[in-house]
């Protein structure tokens, strides 16, 4: 019976942090996980009641940053955005690393003022994996967070462009005045589109069978790399090794190409904006 009042329930996975709040502070208090660098892994949010409270840490770290699509997918201009602009990736993978043993640091900062307390993590009894084992597995874990996160901030800032691109064409009109642009804008927009296709697959919609039916693109394939590689406690193989150093090569084959777009083709656009005295596109350094 799902309403049973008899069925007891599991705690939630991963280490519950208890703090108390004498009084309601004037600004919203902040509970973040350190690892034994110093290093920031993981930022909670907390209730702010006073009185005795509880969080619960998953033992993951901060995740991935998200793509955010501000386009429509191929084909399917029906996709509508969200108030902000922009649509979540349909299928999308993040990753999250799962903290290996050690020593951490549970900080709660109110009023800024910090308090601090040691939190260890322990290897599962129940595990054949070693600790040399988990500290293998995680370097490689960090270094597909790291080009995951490389990939979805080239994903994001072409979203951006492309989406300034569509406006400005809109926004041009059709008159034989503007034509030199929108063909310029047609041609940049085509460049990033075939660099952000070897990143993202952009013709999913997250309806019906995408998976089937369109081939996965880089950032999917590290996505699934990642989910293989953390699935036990042992040290990646071989063939998950091989397979993350070739995924790293492409990511920096196309990190290379849009930051050569960008140099070359984006400043002679913009150039070409301002002398028909059109405010230029906006692009965040790689």
């Amino acid at each position: 019976m799902p309403n049973d009042p008899t069925a007891g329930q599991n705690p939630p996975y991963g280490a519950s942090i208890d703090y108390l709040l004498k009084t309601a502070p004037a600004a919203p208090p902040h509970l973040s996980i350190v690892d034994a660098s110093g290093r920031t892994v993981r930022t909670l949010t907390i209730s702010a009641q006073p009185g005795l409270n509880r969080v619960w840490w998953d033992l993951r770290f901060e995740p991935t940053k998200q793509l955010r699509l501000h386009t429509p997918p191929l084909y399917a201009p029906e996709v509508t955005l969200n108030a902000q602009g922009w649509r979540p990736a349909p299928g999308e993978r993040r990753i999250s690393l799962l903290a290996p043993p050690g020593t951490y640091t549970v900080k709660l900062t109110i009023g800024g003022k910090d308090y601090t307390q040691p939190l260890r993590v322990l290897k599962d009894p129940h595990s054949n994996g070693t600790e040399s084992d988990i500290q293998i597995q995680t370097k490689l874990m960090t270094s597909l967070s790291g080009t995951m996160d490389s990939m979805v901030e080239a994903v994001n800032q072409i979203e951006s462009l492309r989406a300034q691109l569509m406006a400005l064409k809109s926004a041009l009109g059709s008159d034989e005045a503007s034509a030199p642009i929108r063909s310029a804008a047609s041609q940049l927009g085509d460049k990033l589109m075939a660099i952000e296709g070897e990143l993202i697959q952009l013709r999913s919609t997250g309806r019906g069978q995408d998976d089937v039916r369109f081939s996965p693109k880089l950032i999917s394939k590290l996505g699934y790399l990642a989910s293989g590689v953390e699935s036990s406690d042992y040290q990646p193989t071989t063939q998950q090794v091989a397979v993350h150093d070739e995924l790293k090569e492409q990511a920096a084959t196309q990190h290379q190409h849009l930051k050569l777009l960008l140099e070359k083709v984006l400043a002679d656009f913009n150039a070409l904006l301002r002398q028909h005295n059109v405010p230029n596109v906006i692009s965040n350094n790689l």
